[in-house]
C-alpha cells in the first residue's frame, strides 16, 4: 500500500540532492494558472453575474444572489448540533488564547540623541478569507482564518465558501454557523478561483480586499498566484502533508493512524514515515491495512494517497540522519515520536508545525490545540510560516530626527549617495544646511 525509500548505508546528500530523493505530490500551479486566467477575468468584467454562472457550472446550482442573507447565518447557528457547537466554541476559545499572545506592540528605538525609529504594526484594512467546501467541509478553517484576523484588529472581514446544491445554493450550514459564532456576517457563496477573483477585483456585492488567505485546491492556489501583487496572499497551499519521525519507541498503531488521518483529506495528500527502525516500518505497514479497511473514504482518497508517489516509508541509519531528512522535506505537519522527543523536536529547523510525542497528534492541531492549521506545504516550511496574527499586520517604520541628529550623520548620507551615483539624494541633505554639510563627530 505504501512504498519504501531506503537511505541507509551511504552518506546522505546535501540540499537539493536530498530533497530530490524524497516523495512529493505533483502540483502544477503554473499549468492551472492558464486555466484560471479567463475565469478570473470574467469576474473582473461581469462581477456578480460571472460568479452566479460559475456556481452553476462548477457547483451545479443557480444562485439568486452571491451574498448569504443574514437570516441564513442565524438559522444555521440555531439548527447546529449542540455537540458540534460546543466543540467549535472550544476550538475558538483555544485559538484566541494562542493568537492573542501573538500581537506585537509599537516599539521605539533611540538610535542617537534626537534620532529615533519607531516600528508600529498596522492591520490590513480588509481581508477575504476562504473556507474550502469540496470533498469535505471545513468549519475549522473558518476558525483558523477568522481568529488571527480578528486578533490582529482587521476592520473588515469577508468569507467565501462554495455554494452547495444540497443546501439551496448556500455554503454548508456548519460553515455558516461557524461564521455566526465568530461574528462574521459578510459571507459569500463563491468557490475556487472565482472567490479569489471576487476578493481581488470586487463586484457589485463585494468590496475588494487587500489580502486573501485560506487553504484550497489547485485552482485557489493558481488564482492566488495570478493576483499576487494586486492583493496579499498567505501562501499557495498544496496538498496536505504529514511526516512522522519515529524510532523503535513509537507505537505502530499511533503512527499508522496518524498517516491515515492526513491521507483521508485528498488522493494527493502525502503521508511520510521517517524511521531508523525496520521493525517499526514493518509493524506500521501491517497496521495500515486493517485500519484503512475500518474507516471511510478508502478508495477515493486514502488508498490513492498512501500508494501515490507522494507517500513513503523512508529508512535511515539513525535519528541524526532522520533529522536531516525531515529538514530537507519541510513538512506541513511533523510528528516526533522518538525517545526524548522534546529534545529531538528542538533541533528541527523546517516544519509548518511540530507535534511532540504520542499525545499530540496532528488531528489535535487541526481542531483544538490552539495552534493554527493553515500551514506551508510543498517544502515551503523552509522559508515560510503558518497563518498567524502577524500575517495580517504590516510593520511601518516611523523616522523622527532633529536637526542636530541629521547634521551629525549628514556627511555619511552624502558620501553613500555619491557612491551610488545618486547626487540628488545627497542634495536633499545639503539643502537643509545651506548646501554646507557639517562634518560629523
Amino acid at each position: 500500500m505504501i512504498s519504501r525509500i531506503d537511505l541507509r548505508g551511504d552518506a546522505l546528500p546535501e540540499g537539493p540532492a536530498l530533497r530530490d530523493l524524497l516523495p512529493r505530490a505533483e502540483f502544477d500551479v503554473a499549468a492551472a494558472l492558464e486555466k484560471v486566467r479567463p475565469i478570473c477575468e470574467d469576474v473582473h468584467h461581469r462581477g456578480d453575474a460571472a460568479l452566479i454562472d460559475a456556481a452553476e457550472r462548477f457547483d451545479g446550482v443557480r444562485l439568486d444572489q452571491v451574498r448569504v442573507p443574514a437570516a441564513a447565518l442565524t438559522r444555521a447557528l440555531e439548527e447546529l448540533d449542540p455537540a458540534v457547537r460546543a466543540a467549535l466554541e472550544e476550538s475558538i476559545r483555544r485559538a484566541r488564547t494562542v493568537h492573542r499572545e501573538q500581537r506585537r506592540g509599537t516599539h521605539t528605538t533611540q538610535v542617537v540623541p534626537g534620532g529615533s525609529v519607531t516600528e508600529k504594526w498596522v492591520p490590513v484594512q480588509r481581508v477575504g478569507l476562504y473556507a474550502p467546501g469540496g470533498r469535505s467541509v471545513y468549519p475549522s478553517s473558518v476558525i483558523m482564518n477568522v481568529v488571527p484576523a480578528q486578533e490582529a484588529g482587521v476592520e473588515s472581514i469577508a468569507l467565501a465558501s462554495p455554494a452547495q446544491a444540497e443546501c439551496e445554493g448556500l455554503p454548508h450550514p456548519t460553515i455558516l454557523a461557524a461564521c455566526a459564532l465568530l461574528g462574521v456576517d459578510e459571507v459569500y457563496a463563491a468557490g475556487g478561483a472565482t472567490a479569489v477573483a471576487m476578493f481581488a477585483y470586487g463586484t457589485e456585492s463585494c468590496a475588494p480586499a487587500n489580502m486573501v488567505t485560506g487553504p484550497g485546491n489547485i485552482w485557489v492556489a493558481a488564482a492566488k498566484r495570478y493576483f499576487t501583487g494586486r492583493i496579499g496572499i498567505d501562501a499557495e497551499a498544496g496538498p496536505t502533508e504529514i511526516a512522522v519521525l519515529a524510532d523503535d519507541t513509537a507505537d505502530p498503531v499511533h503512527v499508522a493512524s496518524d498517516l491515515i488521518s492526513q491521507a483521508e483529506h485528498d488522493p494527493l495528500a502525502a503521508a511520510v514515515l521517517v524511521t531508523d527502525s525496520a521493525d517499526l516500518a514493518d509493524a506500521v505497514e501491517k497496521e495500515l491495512a486493517p485500519q484503512v479497511a475500518a474507516t471511510k473514504h478508502v478508495d477515493d482518497r486514502i488508498v490513492p494517497a498512501l500508494s501515490g508517489k507522494q507517500s513513503a516509508i523512508v529508512l535511515v541509519d539513525g535519528i541524526e540522519e532522520g533529522l536531516k531528512v525531515v529538514d530537507a522535506y519541510g513538512a506541513e505537519h511533523l510528528e516526533i515520536q522518538t525517545a526524548d522527543a522534546t529534545a529531538v523536536a528542538d533541533r528541527v529547523r523546517n516544519a509548518g508545525a511540530i507535534f511532540i510525542g504520542p499525545w499530540a497528534p496532528v488531528s489535535l492541531g487541526d481542531y483544538a490545540a490552539g495552534s493554527n492549521h493553515v500551514l506551508p506545504t510543498g517544502g515551503c516550511a523552509c522559508h515560510s510560516s503558518g497563518l498567524s496574527v502577524q500575517s495580517f499586520l504590516r510593520g511601518i517604520h516611523i523616522v523622527d530626527y532633529t536637526r542636530e541628529a541629521l547634521a551629525d550623520v549628514a556627511h555619511h548620507v552624502v558620501t553613500l549617495a555619491e557612491a551610488e551615483d545618486l547626487p540628488a539624494h545627497g542634495a536633499a541633505i545639503k539643502a537643509r544646511f545651506d548646501w554646507k554639510v557639517p562634518q560629523g563627530k
